[in-house]
């Protein structure tokens, strides 16, 4: 329920619902089947491990989802090392000169 420009009003209901939110055992919102999950100890679905991430060596800087640019083909293997691209023009100019952008990661 709003209120005044889109102020949010607390309700006597609404703050019974928040409450029974944040006391939920599942530790979110979705208590749909309150118990069933332990909120100590569960896997975040929604965000990836670090190590599923790399810097793109040419815009350095740019996070870049491995398993995206490996799909994409946004990667090249130097000197025995994977390097993930941020977009398609990152290839050429890493393989112009990769010692260079190799060092800058």
């Amino acid at each position: 329920m709003f209120g005044y420009r889109g102020t949010t009003v607390r309700t006597p209901t609404r703050e019974k619902e928040e409450q029974r939110m944040s006391n939920s055992t599942t530790g979110s919102c979705c208590s749909h089947n309150p118990g069933a999950v332990a909120a100590d100890g569960r896997k975040d679905l929604l965000t990836r491990p670090a190590d599923e991430y790399a810097e793109c060596p040419v815009m350095v800087g740019s996070t870049v989802v491995k398993a995206d640019a490996e799909a994409a083909g946004l990667f090249r293997d130097y000197d025995g090392k994977r390097y993930y691209f941020c977009c398609a023009g990152c290839g050429p100019a890493f393989d112009a000169d990769p010692a260079k952008y190799a060092a800058a990661v």
